[in-house]
């Protein structure tokens, strides 16, 4: 791969939110690409510098040059936080679970109607959405399964935000994912996601035909070395064919939380990441949407 031939040149000016600030000028920074926005340039100042109570960031005569990095290769992305998505979108008509009403999205206010309510030149959007709770990505707690379970609102932040993660790859061949696939490893106090590649279906009829899913001995094994939380990019973490649900019986009754229609688990390493899906602090409701995302370090 070519080396990155691209730095930036900008004066700028920092104010402190107790008092004072600090001007810098010709300062050159390496970038990735040939362009670079102010709010980015004003993250890496405060960054770089270890700046605290910094308030307003000025950027000012920035330039683009052309000239080879003084960092070594690597040295701009050490470091760095990136996230992955894991979601999917959801837009109005979106069925999740076959059988379930699709999402309904519409104006509550529309840009229009609001013109008439504010100043000239004001105007605001307020959507509204109906939906059954489990669209999308979503999280199951233990009350989605138990009547004296955990509901939304009282999980707490810790058991579903920046948990230390690991993608477990099953072949496409597997569907009964047994506890053989989760044996030698370390997951303990972790986040396990599974990886079937089942995502590729999803809003197609082939998405709840046949899907993937976890056994009840998978679940035990699970259960029994203390994972925190199962996530899989499946229809149903358990098999559909029947009435039973062995898997989120298990799992949630120990109130390890389930997270089900991941996407995009290709794209993670198998270890060396944390793991977020944090739903609304909705009293009442044991399902929810999230935004599930991958915190990979570079």
């Amino acid at each position: 791969m070519n080396p990155i031939q691209h730095r930036v040149q900008f004066d700028f000016a920092v104010e402190f939110t107790n008092g004072g600030g600090l001007q810098g000028q010709g300062f050159r920074l390496d970038i990735d690409g040939d362009d670079i926005a102010d709010a980015e340039l004003a993250a890496y100042i405060v960054q770089d510098l270890r700046l605290l109570m910094a308030g307003p960031v000025r950027i000012l005569n920035k330039t683009i040059l052309t000239e080879p990095h003084k960092r070594g290769a690597g040295a701009l992305e050490s470091g760095r936080v990136r996230y992955v998505d894991l979601s999917h979108t959801i837009e109005d008509g979106l069925v999740t679970y076959p059988g379930m009403p699709a999402a309904h999205i519409c104006d509550y206010l529309s840009r229009e109607r609001s013109r008439q309510i504010y100043a000239e030149g004001t105007e605001f959007h307020i959507a509204r959405i109906d939906m059954v709770a489990n669209t999308g990505t979503y999280i199951d707690c233990p009350s989605h399964r138990y009547a004296d379970g955990k509901d939304l609102s009282q999980i707490e932040p810790e058991d579903c935000a920046d948990l230390d993660a690991l993608v477990i790859r099953v072949p496409e061949s597997v569907r009964a994912i047994d506890d053989s696939h989760f044996r030698g490893l370390e997951l303990r106090d972790r986040a396990v996601l599974v990886h079937t590649g089942w995502d590729r279906h999803f809003g197609t009829p082939a998405y709840a035909a046949g899907h993937p899913f976890l056994t009840e001995a998978a679940a035990v094994w699970l259960r029994d070395c203390g994972v925190r939380l199962v996530g899989i990019d499946s229809m149903n973490i358990d098999d559909t064919a029947g009435g039973t649900r062995p898997v989120h019986s298990t799992l949630l009754g120990a109130g390890i939380l389930i997270v089900e229609h991941l996407r995009n688990l290709a794209a993670l390493p198998d270890t060396g990441f944390s793991f977020s899906a944090v739903p609304p602090k909705v009293k009442g409701m044991g399902t929810f949407p999230v935004r599930a995302l991958a915190k990979l370090r570079d």
